[in-house]
């Protein structure tokens, strides 16, 4: 039974592993209200980048697993990673949401003045009833997105769990997810994620006193914020630093990026 045991976990591996080297070509539609030319679609996992013709269609290597991100000035961004459908079937259907532009903010009713006794008798209404006015413990940090929930239910695959099958309660999600490729699967798409949300914060607080000084046309500026995340050290330079550390190293990634611009015109 153990020897059974073991050659299936060698065979899901290897078979794991020639399904992650294949590299097949994809063919996409994009389906949204928007204009449907042009629409950026980048492999952030291969680095592969191409844009959709005037129908909305596309053509892009992939592996499974790979992430493939589409975004545009009119619509929000979107990721999608290579499942096994997609992989098999070689084609995609994606629906973009149109990105809704917020009018700048209004003031209505009372303004508060930052002093406390004056701002709460300056108020109406009653506060809303938390956790601590019921003594209930409640989780005060970030919430959760979808992809970490997505991990934690996963479990991660630890070699002394196998010492579970002497007493028969061996942990099958963790290893069947490890062997799969989900658990790692998941594990990219949370740093893909948390990569992208750094970059939109750097993008909306940052890009307009940027591309004063060092100007891109209006199609390359997604695409030049996006080559700055699929830096190695952009986390590392970026993530909890001064906006002058951030500057200073998206101005050596605009060097770059207009280096490889004039390579690919000659």
């Amino acid at each position: 039974m153990t020897e059974i045991k073991y050659s299936l976990i060698l065979f899901f591996l290897a078979y794991n592993q020639y399904m992650v080297s294949q590299t097949v070509e994809i063919q996409g539609k994009i389906k949204s209200n928007v204009d449907l030319e042009n629409i950026h679609v980048i492999n952030k996992t291969a680095k592969i980048y191409t844009i959709t013709n005037q129908l909305g269609a596309f053509k892009i290597q992939a592996k499974l697993n790979d992430t493939i991100v589409f975004s545009s000035i009119q619509t929000q961004i979107k990721a999608i990673v290579v499942d096994e459908e997609i992989f098999n079937k070689k084609t995609i259907e994606v629906n973009l949401e149109e990105r809704i532009n917020q009018l700048d903010e209004v003031t209505v009713g009372k303004i508060l003045t930052g002093d406390l006794l004056s701002d709460i008798n300056n108020t109406e209404g009653e506060p809303p009833v938390n956790f601590f006015d019921v003594g209930i413990p409640g989780y005060k940090g970030k919430p959760a997105t979808q992809s970490e929930r997505r991990l934690s239910e996963a479990g991660e695959f630890k070699p002394k769990m196998l010492l579970g099958l002497l007493g028969g309660g061996l942990p099958l999600n963790p290893i069947l997810n490890g062997i799969s490729g989900r658990t790692k699967m998941l594990k990219q798409r949370v740093e893909i994620e948390a990569k992208e949300e750094l970059m939109y914060s750097i993008k909306s607080r940052l890009s307009k006193d940027f591309l004063i000084s060092n100007p891109l046309e209006e199609d390359l500026i997604m695409d030049f914020f996006y080559f700055c995340a699929d830096d190695e050290n952009f986390v590392k330079y970026c993530k909890n630093q001064t906006d002058f550390k951030i500057l200073i190293f998206l101005r050596m990634k605009y060097r770059q990026y207009i280096e490889n611009l004039n390579l690919k015109k000659d």
